[in-house]
């Protein structure tokens, strides 16, 4: 679990609020109700830590995704809290608001910061199902007694026709800034905990944090070992489909160019 809130804040030479950009690490807490769009506790974030600043028209505020492919805001093999429609959207916003309003009034700005970035782009594999994998899908979906209803097995079973039928492999894009002394590391995937909290340990630049599901979306990002374990982000579908590997060859990648742009 990554629990810090990591954030930027800019603000004009007379000290007044522009923009603040926030990250971190979990996943949406939902609670909508049916037939409507939320930002989830990102937008509401935006608006609570816009009204404790003060900030009018101009001010933008962005909450960013963090490392949250397996970090959730209450516990699956418990039933599921009851709450009123927005009501975890806005408990969750309220928390982090309050935590990033607290740490704002020790800030030092600076006047001046370097901006430096790096950007590659990543080939990696697709897990593919062997014959006997493939054919017991066909089976299922031979088998479902109603398309357009299908149970959990097949739905997996679809999805591994569709994997079969795609590439071997995905071009990804990474990137790395630097802002001062703060890192930042963009990576297209929902992102496990643990691959973020080992960037930030091992990055030259302190403070670094990681903005999952940037640039595009590659699927859930766990770790080798995670794989080994098994579990729902790591079973094989349209939303998670990287090589077993993928978080190692990625943070190879992001290392390298951290340590460049750190220079």
């Amino acid at each position: 679990v990554d629990p810090a809130v990591s954030f930027l804040s800019v603000q004009t030479e007379d000290g007044k609020p522009l923009a603040l950009l926030a990250n971190y690490s979990l996943h949406y807490v939902g609670g909508i109700p049916p037939n409507q769009l939320s930002a989830d506790y990102f937008g509401e974030y935006c608006r609570q830590i816009k009204k404790r600043l003060g900030g009018d028209e101009t001010f933008v505020g962005i909450m960013s995704n963090g490392t949250s492919g397996d970090i959730n805001n209450y516990n699956f093999k418990e039933p599921r809290p009851r709450a009123a429609a927005f009501e975890r959207v806005i408990e969750v916003a309220s928390v982090i608001a309050d935590k990033t309003y607290e740490a704002m009034k020790s800030l030092k700005y600076q006047r001046q910061a370097e901006i430096v970035m790096q950007e590659r782009t990543l080939d990696l594999g697709i897990r593919k199902p062997d014959q006997d994998e493939l054919a017991y899908a066909k089976k299922l979906l031979a088998e479902a007694k109603d398309p357009d209803r299908l149970t959990t097995n097949e739905v997996y079973a679809r999805e591994t026709v569709k994997i079969d039928k795609g590439p071997e492999t995905v071009n990804i894009k990474l990137q790395a800034l630097r802002i001062g002394k703060l890192g930042i590391v963009a990576i297209p995937c929902e992102v496990f905990a643990e691959i973020g909290l080992e960037i930030k340990q091992k990055s030259p630049l302190k403070p670094t944090f990681v903005i999952a599901l940037a640039n595009g979306y590659n699927g859930y990002l766990p770790t080798p070992e995670q794989h080994v374990l098994q579990g729902y982000e790591t079973w094989r579908s349209g939303w998670s489909y990287l090589e077993a590997d993928a978080s190692n060859k990625i943070n190879q990648q992001i290392f390298q160019m951290l340590n460049q742009i750190s220079d």
